[in-house]
């Protein structure tokens, strides 16, 4: 933990995007060795994954509003959540240029291709925020957010964050059910 004149010396950019790359590392080191079998298990039936429908990988699509309980998703599902849905999602109003070749609810069906953009995604995203700077994460969003306009960057960063962390805790959650199963 910092102290409170370490913090005072650092900027909100550097706060947040310190945090946001303490926690990318670990889920990314956490996803060494994903073997095909376990991006794809599920754990229970009723699963929402990525499946194979007519000759291309699609996510099960989930509704406006969730059902509760909300279905348990596979880790593939949750990979297209935080890469595609999220990081390349938040792209938009000039933070950065979509860098992968599905969109929507396409997803890949094999491991180290959804790891691979899962990469790109993370890569384009941080990019991106890295180049707003202190004044950047006070500007509003933009009329592209629709109701969140007139919120700052700061905040979409805080969101983006902890969709990174929980999802990631999730897949790590699975991960560890998979082997002990």
């Amino acid at each position: 933990m910092w102290s409170v004149e370490a913090m005072e010396a650092r900027s909100v950019s550097g706060l947040l995007l310190g945090s946001f790359d303490e926690v990318w590392e670990r889920q990314r080191a956490r996803l060494g060795g994903l073997t095909q079998e376990e991006y794809l298990w599920e754990p229970v039936d009723g699963c929402w994954t990525v499946r194979q429908t007519g000759g291309t990988w699609r996510v099960d699509e989930r509704p406006r509003e969730d059902p509760v309980p909300a279905p348990v998703t596979t880790i593939a599902w949750r990979l297209w959540h935080i890469a595609s849905d999220c990081l390349c999602g938040y792209l938009r109003g000039g933070l950065g240029e979509w860098p992968l070749d599905v969109t929507g609810w396409e997803w890949y069906g094999d491991v180290d291709s959804a790891i691979a953009a899962l990469d790109r995604s993370w890569e384009a995203f941080r990019g991106g925020l890295g180049h707003l700077g202190d004044d950047g994460m006070w500007s509003p969003l933009g009329e592209q957010w629709g109701p969140y306009a007139p919120e700052p960057w700061a905040a979409l960063v805080v969101h983006a964050l902890d969709e990174v962390a929980h999802h990631g805790a999730e897949i790590g959650l699975l991960r560890d059910l998979y082997a002990h199963r």
